[in-house]
């Protein structure tokens, strides 16, 4: 059998020019092997063929660049009959999109349950990425600087937890023109400006305002700082705190009260103004109007949004009030209640551009005991939270007598009995029955 095609011959001239001698489609016979001619004189193709395109080989099936390979370098496919063509679809080498192919390509359905998966792991991840990094940025800013363990004679511990909150007259870190813009004065030393003890338990919590002015026994006590050891005598329970700080005024009140403090708390006058103004402002009810000119309180009566200068001023106000420091207790614990609220809200939890403002500045400010922690710092705030809404009391240190004469002035008598009496229920987290009156 000869090595050519029917209807071929080994003479090449008689296919290019003067056509095939088979009948068959170019595209469906099987490819001969074949070498490469040589070229002619000059390069050019032998037997006077006409140029070819530059993509094809003499045969017009093969890319030049391919077929010019040489016999060894193809495809043994070539020499079992495959056919050529522009792709593997029917009889000719059709197109297999075309007639007689197999049709478009099947699409695979997508896979939504995977990738909805995928993208829940996803947001999930980068939650847990940003929680972690918010609680670890947070921490950092906390001020662990109060010592309780350095507190001598410590009551016994009772139910649920103890805070106690005080809101000092520090004017640490501000500028002259921050003084004179929140009426602060340049007065030497450090006292308190309000304390309040919040209890947090099962039975609901409390708030218990201490009044600055309270008479009290300040017992014996090794100043931390100064080493100096201190006698027991009767003053002010602010005296306390300006004697010797956080430590002694821990150790008079659980001398006077019986009641163990587990936690402390302390901000300033500029850190509680940029706190306010860090969750955008306070909504608060004024009762009446106010107007005084040593706290720089000017304030109609009414419902209306308080910035930090004149939140500030509002609870810091004690003169032209009917009860004097008793009524501005009153507006403290009221006013941290409502700035606890808006702080904890979701408004602020869930929106970063309120929620990192205000974290930063309570943070920054806020002096802690060394064992608190952000999460003690949420609780405390819930806790203040709940009551605003109605789930606990808020209430001043039971009176006896708010103008007491004494050897440094006026000051405030507590009834004891009824002081032993909301000290024990607190300590045993039981429902507080005692009121300040």
């Amino acid at each position: 059998m000869s090595e050519w095609p029917q209807g071929s011959t080994g003479d090449r001239s008689g296919r290019y020019g003067r056509g095939s001698g088979s009948p068959d489609p170019e595209g469906a016979r099987a490819m001969p092997q074949v070498r490469r001619a040589a070229p002619g004189a000059g390069g050019q193709p032998p037997y006077n063929e006409p140029p070819l395109p530059p993509d094809l080989s003499p045969h017009g099936t093969i890319p030049r660049q391919q077929a010019s390979q040489g016999y060894d370098d193809y495809d043994d496919g070539y020499n079992t009959g495959q056919v050529y063509g522009h792709g593997n679809g029917g009889p000719g080498g059709g197109d297999p999109y075309g007639p007689g192919g197999p049709g478009p390509r099947p699409v695979r359905p997508k896979n939504w349950k995977r990738r909805i998966t995928i993208g829940l792991v996803t947001l999930v991840v980068l939650l847990l990425a940003v929680g972690i990094g918010t609680y670890i940025w947070a921490d950092s800013k906390l001020r662990n600087e109060v010592d309780l363990s350095k507190v001598e004679d410590r009551p016994g511990g009772g139910k649920g937890t103890n805070y106690l909150i005080v809101g000092s007259d520090s004017r640490e870190g501000m500028s002259d023109e921050d003084k004179k813009k929140l009426h602060t004065g340049s007065a030497d030393g450090r006292r308190t400006d309000s304390m309040i003890l919040l209890h947090v338990g099962e039975n609901g919590n409390t708030m218990v305002s201490l009044p600055r002015d309270s008479w009290v026994t300040i017992p014996a006590f090794t100043g931390s700082e100064s080493g100096r050891r201190i006698p027991q005598s009767q003053n002010k329970l602010n005296a306390s705190y300006s004697s010797e700080g956080p430590g002694l005024l821990v150790r008079t009140i659980e001398y006077n009260t019986g009641l163990k403090i587990d936690h402390y708390a302390e901000i300033g006058f500029d850190g509680f103004a940029n706190l306010v103004d860090g969750v955008g402002g306070v909504d608060i009810d004024i009762p009446q109007d106010m107007k005084d000119k040593k706290s720089g309180n000017d304030l109609k009566k009414g419902k209306q949004t308080l910035n930090g200068q004149q939140a500030l001023a509002f609870v810091r106000q004690r003169y032209g009030l009917a009860g004097g420091d008793l009524d501005r207790t009153k507006n403290q614990q009221k006013f941290l209640s409502a700035l606890a609220n808006k702080a904890a809200s979701p408004s602020t939890i869930m929106n970063p551009f309120k929620l990192y403002p205000t974290m930063g500045a309570g943070l920054d400010n806020l002096v802690v005991d060394k064992d608190m922690s952000l999460w003690d710092v949420k609780d405390m705030f819930f806790a203040m939270k709940s009551v605003s809404g109605g789930d606990g009391k808020q209430m001043n240190m039971p009176i006896a007598n708010p103008g007491l004469a004494t050897s440094k002035g006026s000051a405030v008598q507590w009834d004891m009995a009824k002081v032993k009496q909301l000290m024990g229920e607190l300590k045993n987290d039981e429902t507080v029955t005692v009121s300040s009156n």
